[in-house]
């Protein structure tokens, strides 16, 4: 290993982030084209032999362990259970990662619950964040995924999540799930986001 590698290898190591390749150029003084020789140089040392693997997410670089450590890693480490998401969360999670940018009244369209509660959770984590808002009257905010969720993942970009397509009914049987949900056929009694019937007291 260089000793160029070398350095490039401790600041990973005690990163808390992904680093940008021209952000490590900076710091060791070095051309760009020799920190990316390093870096490949890094990628194949770390092989299948190791426990740890260096990989290019959101915009950067971050050193993981690999996959299938997970089991002995969980059972090293207490699982803080007040920090995992809710169930509520991660589903408010996948529409705003798959259909953003996206307002809270789309999601909770697409969720049939109310998700501001989740957003706002989401938001707390740094995993969404206001991306825009939506044209014409109101101009709701719109919201899309962050650097840090790119990172929770493993992926550099979004269009690298996986594609719904193969779980995804055809457009025919969605329309008629959605039938009973829309305003024109629900019925009178039907109940509001605050999980209350029009006709309750």
């Amino acid at each position: 290993m260089t000793e160029l590698a070398r350095l490039v290898e401790a600041i990973l190591f005690v990163s808390d982030a992904p680093v940008p390749t021209e952000e490590l150029a900076e710091v060791v003084e070095q051309p760009l084209a020799d920190v990316e020789d390093a870096l490949e140089s890094l990628v194949d040392h770390y092989d299948e032999s190791h426990g740890i693997e260096l990989q290019k997410v959101a915009g950067g670089w971050r050193m993981y362990t690999r996959p299938e450590m997970a089991p002995y890693l969980e059972r090293y480490a207490a699982t803080d259970r007040s920090r995992r998401l809710s169930k509520p969360a991660v589903e408010t999670l996948a529409v705003i990662a798959y259909r953003q940018p996206v307002s809270r009244g789309q999601v909770t369209e697409i969720r049939g619950v109310d998700s501001e509660q989740a957003i706002r959770t989401l938001e707390r984590r740094d995993l969404v964040r206001e991306v825009g808002r939506a044209p014409g009257p109101g101009q709701a905010v719109l919201y899309g995924t962050t650097d840090l969720f790119l990172e929770k993942l493993g992926i550099d970009r979004i269009d690298q999540l996986p594609p719904l397509a193969d779980h995804v009914p055809p457009a025919t049987i969605m329309e008629t799930l959605e039938m009973p949900l829309r305003p024109d056929t629900a019925p009178d009694d039907a109940p509001d986001e605050t999980g209350h019937g029009i006709g309750d007291a």
